[in-house]
C-alpha cells in the first residue's frame, strides 16, 4: 500500500509562492497517475483534483491554471506542485493521491473524482 511524506506546506501572504513536495513509496511510482487535491479550510473537499500527471502529460483545474505546476521525478519517487501568485483562496489542506490508471482531463474538470491512494496532507494558509 501506498505511504507517502507530504511536505512544503506553510503560511504566507498573497501573492507568494510554495512548493509542495510528495515522497511516495510502497507501489511503483512511475507507472502511477499522481494527482494534487485541496481541502478547504471549511472542510470540504473540491470535487476534482487542482493538478493531475500521467507521464508526460498534465492537465490542471481551471482555479489554479497559469498558477500553479504539476511535475514529477521519478528517480526520487517525488510528486512536486509549486504553486505561485497565491490567494487566500488557496488556502487549505493538500493532499498527494495515486491511482494505477485516471482519466485526464476528467480528473480535474471540476466533477467528483477519486483516487485510490492518499497521502495525509499538509496545510497552506495564504493571508491576505
Amino acid at each position: 500500500y501506498m505511504q507517502s511524506v507530504e511536505t512544503g506546506g506553510g503560511s504566507v501572504h498573497a501573492g507568494g509562492s510554495l512548493k509542495l513536495s510528495c515522497v511516495i513509496s510502497g507501489l511503483p511510482f512511475a507507472d502511477y497517475c499522481l494527482g494534487w487535491f485541496r481541502q478547504t479550510p471549511e472542510m470540504e473537499r473540491e470535487l476534482g483534483a487542482i493538478a493531475g500527471i500521467d507521464d508526460d502529460s498534465t492537465t490542471y483545474a481551471d482555479s489554479v491554471k497559469g498558477r500553479f505546476t504539476i511535475s514529477k521525478d521519478n528517480s526520487r519517487n517525488t510528486l512536486f506542485l509549486q504553486m505561485n501568485d497565491l490567494t487566500p483562496a488557496d488556502s487549505g489542506v493538500y493532499y498527494c493521491a495515486a491511482d494505477r490508471r485516471c482519466s485526464m482531463p476528467h480528473m480535474t474538470s471540476g466533477d467528483y473524482y477519486t483516487m485510490d491512494y492518499w497521502g495525509k496532507g499538509t496545510l497552506v494558509i495564504i493571508s491576505s
